[in-house]
């Protein structure tokens, strides 16, 4: 089978379609011939090597794919480890969700990623309720775009999002933000305070990390939660404890990619039962899908990415 390997750890330029077997699927494991991979930051950082696949996952790279499960007609989409640039992948069978009705193979690439994350930092780790307030950073970002749907779905109240262009800020708000931020050209605590009447924010999503941590504390409502999933700002931060303990606050953070199967299934479980059911009408949460292209083009996929200019999702097809 083709697959896209990490010649060696460095730029774009260093992913290279490579032959290799068909992998041979595990007890509780399914063969899937993909369709369409998702692209990610994750899989960018792990070709310039600063992420590493855990312990007996692929070397190649892509953490969700949609496809057919090999032998049989089921159109499935799946969270992984790591192999998902391939033309096949064996996958726990407990991480594979059913390709919800009206959503193509491409399309369905966009879910496995981002609806993981998001529901379980957003909903499960940092219990948004209906009623309550959010504000969720990189709005038009894969994560950012599913997180202001998800939030819009299950009832919150006042979505706020930054983004870095009007292009992107327009995209938030068209996906369901009543609050979308240019950060270049303006202060995200400062508006969000004012757009709340300084009642603040009951839940930030945070994919930035370092100094952006101390001033979502200032966006806070009493009782409030940080999530933090993503540090391109830096992985250390430092906090105005007096005022953590003033909206008796809480920082939290996770990551997916190494959790175990068991986990990885539980989150499956709810979104089967809570999420899953919602997509078919693809409204209010719709695919996203800012562009695809082949594995021979991967370079300039993941220069897309990079180039943080894509709203929403980058899929390659086999």
């Amino acid at each position: 089978m083709r697959v896209l390997e990490i010649s060696q750890p460095g730029g774009p330029e260093v992913l290279r379609v490579a032959e290799r077997p068909k992998p041979t699927p595990k007890d509780g494991e399914v063969l899937i011939a993909v369709r369409a991979a998702g692209v990610s930051r994750a899989d960018s950082q792990q070709r310039r090597g600063l992420y590493p696949p855990p312990p007996e996952a692929s070397d190649v790279p892509g953490l969700e794919v949609a496809g057919i499960v090999e032998g049989s007609d089921e159109r499935v989409c799946a969270l992984l480890t790591g192999g998902g640039y391939a033309e096949y992948v064996a996958v726990p069978r407990a991480q594979v969700l059913p390709i919800p009705s009206g959503w193509s193979f491409v399309e369905a690439a966009t879910l496995p990623e981002n609806i993981f994350t998001v529901y379980d930092n957003v909903f499960i780790r940092a219990r948004l309720r209906k009623g309550e307030r959010i504000l969720v950073h990189g709005g038009s970002s894969g994560i950012g775009t599913t997180a202001i749907m998800l939030a819009k779905t299950f009832g919150a109240s006042f979505i706020a999002a930054t983004a870095g262009s009007p292009e992107k800020c327009k995209a938030c708000l068209d996906l369901g933000a009543d609050l979308a931020i240019n950060y270049k050209t303006s202060d995200f605590v400062s508006e969000v305070q004012k757009a709340t009447t300084g009642r603040g924010v009951h839940v930030v999503l945070d994919i930035v990390g370092g100094d952006y941590i101390a001033r979502d504390l200032e966006t806070l409502a009493p009782d409030g939660r940080i999530v933090c999933i993503s540090t391109p700002r830096g992985g250390t931060a430092e906090l105005n404890i007096g005022l953590l303990m003033q909206r008796r606050a809480a920082v939290m953070g996770s990551t997916l990619r190494a959790r175990s199967v068991e986990q990885k299934a539980a989150i499956a479980k709810a979104l089967l039962q809570h999420v899953w059911p919602l997509l078919p009408p693809r409204n209010p949460i719709r695919p996203v899908v800012d562009s695809t292209f082949r594995f021979e083009d991967a370079a300039a996929a993941h220069q897309r990415l990079e180039s943080s200019e894509h709203i929403g999702k980058i899929v390659l097809v086999p």
